[in-house]
């Protein structure tokens, strides 16, 4: 997380000294994997060999210390280009550059830690009063472990921010099926306003907080009952009830505990409704023993009530069914008021710094704004939203698919075609024209720590692809490149067979190279395919520098206005 507390003139000097870097690194960033052959990108930029990049790379990533290799001092470089010819001569200096260059390496970053005692502190010095809780939930009890930890992490700190500013509302900005919004409104008790631009992502989150808030309920009995008995983790196995999936004709849940046990309605669809909760959970056709066993374990006690068997209304005495009708009416009011007191509300705007919060949001107070996930242009629009609006105390925002931020300077004049572009946002670059391009920032998203774990890029595909594309130069000269493959990759037996659909996606006729022919450009290029790999690494390496020239530009932004002399954060 970048630091605020640096100057104006300080976020500036930092940035020109990212933008010299990428001057001269970022056209390995740029090129395109497709015309990895076609265009020779290995020998137009590299002079060592791909070994001996892969094996720098990963002495890098496994903290092997430094290799002894040196260039030839009669070489003039760089960051490990040479002056002369403008190619990779030195990999090692190459490495050591950009990681001085990244934001850690610039020293301009608080670890999450760091940042959580920060606010811990601005919150004590304030007299600010403890963070409350409410349910004392486990995300991963209704998410997958990814969405988990993500959901986890973030609502700490931003349970966190608002209690430095005092704040009980909380906007999440494109909050898609509403994972965080839910965990922050059920665990921490914060009002919270998700809003997503799609109609299906707020039906989802509405329905899925619905059934949240009855998993919630269940979870707070099961709390206070295991701490009543002074239980470590779970209650006796005898106080459990055994559930089956069948129904009793009445679309109630049957219980098998030895007796006639009936589950209450506004309780059974959390219990048989798991994988709608938590999409990590497969559906199957036959009742899952262990989704089951799982929700149950979560479950108080008290949710499984035991009753006489069911008797037909006409065997009611009035007594009776007017006792049953009391209590039905009390239920009915309670739910409303529930319901009325719900603290997390998804909502379907597209936002923009114009929109009027007040308007979409009639009980909006002063609240933080957030966005976990921020794709694209959907990042900077939260950070000129928070400029914009007063009653906006501060912004936590994650951005994220760089690619898909429009660029105001694109020599081509293609990717903005809006009045407002997501980068560069601070008027320090604006002034310079800096352009990255569209290949560089889809380098930004990839993280070394997970691709030298064979993560986040699909090395044959793209190598599937680069060869394609020697097939199309060799025998289809008037294809058009702006057509686009797509993803057959996923569905190809092998190389032959990929290209066999490539072409039909494209309508060209593949009839004119037989199985044989296709099979001897794999052939050709394959014993090449380390120099892809290596090349690929290289724009691993770059991304933290690319990333953190996106997100000074942004930190520069808001110092630009002056945000603390508001006594904003």
């Amino acid at each position: 997380m970048v630091s605020s507390s640096y100057s104006l003139a300080e976020i500036q000097r930092r940035i020109d000294e990212v933008k010299h870097f990428l001057s001269v690194t970022l056209s390995i960033a740029n090129a395109h994997t497709v015309e990895f052959y076609t265009h020779d990108v290995w020998k137009r930029f590299v002079a060592v060999s791909p070994e001996e990049v892969l094996s720098a790379v990963s002495a890098r990533s496994d903290q092997q210390g430094e290799p002894q290799h040196k260039v030839d001092d009669q070489t003039s470089t760089t960051f490990g280009f040479c002056n002369h010819t403008n190619r990779l001569v030195d990999i090692h200096e190459l490495l050591l550059k950009a990681k001085s260059h990244s934001l850690s390496g610039q020293g301009v970053c608080l670890s999450r830690h760091e940042l959580l005692q920060a606010f811990r502190e601005n919150a004590s010095e304030s007299g600010a009063p403890p963070a409350e809780t409410g349910a004392e939930l486990e995300p991963d009890e209704f998410m997958n472990s990814k969405k988990s930890h993500e959901v986890q992490s973030m609502s700490e700190v931003v349970a966190c921010l608002a209690k430095c500013c005092r704040v009980k509302q909380v906007i999440d900005v494109g909050s898609g099926k509403g994972y965080l919004s839910s965990f922050l409104s059920l665990h921490y008790g914060l009002r919270v306003y998700g809003i997503d631009s799609s109609s299906t992502n707020t039906h989802g989150a509405q329905e899925r907080n619905r059934k949240l808030k009855k998993f919630s309920r269940a979870y707070q009995k099961l709390s206070k009952t295991v701490k009543a008995q002074g239980a470590a983790t779970q209650l006796p196995q005898e106080d459990f009830i055994p559930i089956k999936t069948g129904t009793n004709g009445d679309g109630d849940v049957l219980c098998d505990g030895g007796g006639a046990g009936i589950v209450p309605q506004e309780e059974k669809e959390v219990l048989i409704s798991m994988s709608d909760v938590n999409p990590a959970v497969e559906q199957h056709s036959e009742p899952n023993p262990e989704t089951e066993e799982l929700f149950l374990s979560a479950l108080a006690a008290d949710v499984i009530q035991t009753t006489p068997p069911r008797i037909p209304p006409s065997q009611l005495s009035a007594e009776e069914r007017e006792r049953r009708k009391r209590e039905n009416l009390e239920r009915k009011a309670l739910n409303r008021s529930e319901d009325a007191s719900a603290v997390f509300s998804p909502l379907t705007s597209y936002v923009t710094a114009d929109t009027e919060l007040r308007e979409l949001i009639n009980e909006l107070e002063d609240a933080v704004m957030i966005g976990l996930h921020t794709c694209g242009d959907l990042a900077p629009s939260t950070l000129r939203m928070f400029v914009a609006k007063p009653e906006l105390a501060a912004v936590c925002s994650v951005g994220c698919c760089y690619h898909l931020l429009s660029e105001e300077f694109d020599p081509a004049g293609q990717e903005c075609s809006r009045s407002v572009c997501g980068f560069p946002l601070s008027q320090y670059l604006r002034n310079e024209s800096w352009f990255c391009g569209r290949n560089a920032r889809m380098s930004a998203c990839l993280a070394l720590e997970r691709v030298s774990l064979g993560q986040g890029i699909q090395m044959e595909s793209l190598f599937y692809r680069a060869v394609l594309h020697v097939i199309l130069r060799d025998h289809y000269s008037s294809y058009k490149s702006e057509k686009r493959v797509g993803n057959v990759y996923s569905k190809a037996k092998s190389f032959v067979d990929y290209v066999r659909r490539a072409l039909r996606r494209l309508e060209v006729d593949d009839s004119k190279l037989s199985d044989s022919d296709i099979q001897d450009y794999h052939d050709t290029y394959t014993p090449r395919m380390a120099e892809m790999h290596a090349f690929n690494m290289l724009k691993v390496t770059l991304a933290p520098c690319i990333e953190g020239l996106i997100l000074l530009d942004r930190l520069c932004y808001l110092k630009e206005q002056n945000i603390r002399s508001a006594g904003r954060l």
